[in-house]
Parts: structure tokens; C-alpha cells; sequence
């Protein structure tokens, strides 16, 4: 006997945020500690941050006037050529099984097909079962290799 598709499917409004709110910042470090085993503070300054680069965009999904999820989208272009990075892709618990996840990287996908020809990336810990699923269903696939990461503590001085 196979279990019943329990998924219930709700159509969430996702826009770019265009300014910083304590509301918005509020609910975004509480998205973070949801998708970070080690999160940090969220603050307006960051989020003002965001706001302000040019090739950085922050998409918010609301579902009855509340944030039920977010997806970032950076882009740059390197010597291999145009490139799109999906990151903090995560949804609410709230409102998870509702296809919110899937309705975020299908839009973070058109933004980068507005951008132009560009190869895009995104990473997630194997643990994340139903966000690998998400992505494989979206058609990206796995790249055989290794991420590497250092966090710089200090800002330099440039000359």
C-alpha cells in the first residue's frame, strides 16, 4: 500500500527586496537560524548590504502577508566565463511541504535566464535530503568536486 501524497501546494508571492526593514530582518535571522547549524546575527546593516550590491539579489517568498521563505542569487563573470551562484536557499517550517522551496529556485533559475548565457551553482550538505532532491528535480546536477572554505575574521586595508 503506498502512503497519500500529503503535499499541499500554496502559491507564495516572491519578490526582490528592495529595502531593509527591522520587520524583514527579524524574520530573515530567523529563516538563517533554520538553515545554519551555526548562524550567525542577521542585522539591517547586512541587510542594507545586500540591498545595495548591484549583482546580488534577495528573493523573499510571503504566503498570507508572512515570510515563508528566501533564495539569493549573485552573479559575476570570471575568465570561464558568466556565472550565477544560487545561496540560503530555505523555507520556513511552517511552511514546508507546500512547494514554497521549489516556487524560489524556479524564480532564482528565471533571474538568471534574464541575466544572460551563464552557468548556474548552488551547494547543499548531503543531510539536506529533500533540498537535493529539490534541486535535482529543477534539473541542476551533481558536480564531481571539492569545496573549500576559509572565513577571513579581519577586513584588510586595500592600497
Amino acid at each position: 500500500m503506498q502512503d497519500k501524497d500529503t503535499t499541499t501546494v500554496r502559491s507564495a508571492e516572491i519578490e526582490e527586496v528592495t529595502e531593509a526593514t527591522a520587520a524583514l530582518t527579524a524574520d530573515i535571522d530567523a529563516l538563517i537560524g533554520q538553515l545554519s547549524s551555526t548562524p550567525h546575527k542577521f542585522t539591517i546593516d547586512t541587510l542594507r548590504s545586500i540591498v545595495g550590491e548591484e549583482h546580488t539579489h534577495l528573493y523573499v517568498a510571503t504566503v498570507d502577508n508572512q515570510t515563508a521563505g528566501m533564495a539569493t542569487v549573485a552573479f559575476y563573470t570570471s575568465p570561464t566565463g558568466r556565472k550565477a551562484w544560487i545561496e540560503d536557499v530555505v523555507v520556513d517550517s511552517r511552511f514546508r511541504g507546500m512547494k514554497i522551496g521549489k516556487q524560489l529556485v524556479d524564480y532564482a533559475i528565471r533571474c538568471a535566464k534574464n541575466y544572460g548565457p551563464c552557468s548556474i551553482a548552488l551547494t547543499s550538505r548531503p543531510s539536506r535530503i529533500a533540498a537535493n532532491a529539490l534541486y535535482r528535480s529543477s534539473g541542476f546536477l551533481t558536480k564531481e568536486t571539492n569545496v573549500y572554505k576559509m572565513n577571513i575574521k579581519e577586513s584588510a586595508t586595500h592600497s
